[in-house]
Formats: C-alpha cells, structure tokens, sequence
C-alpha cells in the first residue's frame, strides 16, 4: 500500500468518525434535550434562539454529509463555527471535557479535526455526485 493509498483511508475514517459523532450530538438535540430545550438552552446563554435550529440542521445535516462524503471540505469548513460556538459554551467548564458541564478540549479539537477534513478532502468511499463536484470544483 502506498502513502496515497494510506492517507485516502485515513480522511476516510476521520471524515465518517466525524460525521457519525455531529449526526449523534444533533439526535441528541431532537431526541433527549428536545428542540424547544435546546432553543431555551441557547437562550439561556444569551444567544439568540433561532441558532439552536440552526446549531441542529448543521449537525444533522452536515453529519449525514460527511459520512456519505458529499461536500465534504465545504461542509466541513462550515461546521467549524458550530464548534467554535461549543467551545465558547464549554470554555467556562475548564480544559477536560470530562469535567463537570465539559470542557472545551474536545470542541476544540473537532474543529481542527474539520480543518483536516477540509484539507485532505472525501478520501475513499466517498459518495461522487457529479452536478454538486462540477459547481463545488475544489470544494466539492
């Protein structure tokens, strides 16, 4: 196996490891917090609550992206705010993630994580539609 070979099945693993986790945190929104708790979650921290919605469409829909590999360096660089957004939430809590309300490491380090996506692209077994490939280009 070569290096190409390689790095192609690691943004592979890393692009469908980050899409199954955003697809679980926005289930987790819809189906325990509940949408109107997340919406009064946000509100709570002075945000304004039509972000929650959008917090949820991104994670769903993002994640459902990343693991099918439509987009994917545009649809991760786009959930690099969310994740900034997270680690702001959790930078109150302290460094681990572990601590109590969660820190803000593991936030962080997905929004690096989503650079990295953006920069090795779908890798392998990434789904190829072409209409979104010719107006996305690089992107795509």
């Amino acid at each position: 196996m070569t290096t190409n070979d390689t790095t192609a099945y690691g943004a592979t693993l890393l692009r469908v490891t980050s899409g199954a986790l955003f697809l679980a945190h926005g289930l987790l929104k819809v189906n325990v917090f509940t949408i109107a708790g997340t919406v009064g979650f946000f509100e709570s921290l002075g945000l304004p609550g039509f972000l929650a919605y959008l917090t949820i469409a991104a994670e769903l829909i993002g994640g459902l992206a990343l693991i099918a590999g439509v987009a994917v360096r545009l649809v991760s660089l786009a959930l690099i705010p969310v994740l900034f957004g997270a680690t702001w939430v959790h930078a109150g809590n302290g460094w681990l993630f572990s601590g109590e309300g969660g820190g803000w490491e593991f936030p962080l380090f997905w929004a690096v994580a989503q650079i990295a996506i953006a920069l090795f692209g779908a890798g392998a077994f990434a789904l190829r539609i072409p209409a979104i490939e010719r107006r996305l280009g690089q992107f795509a």
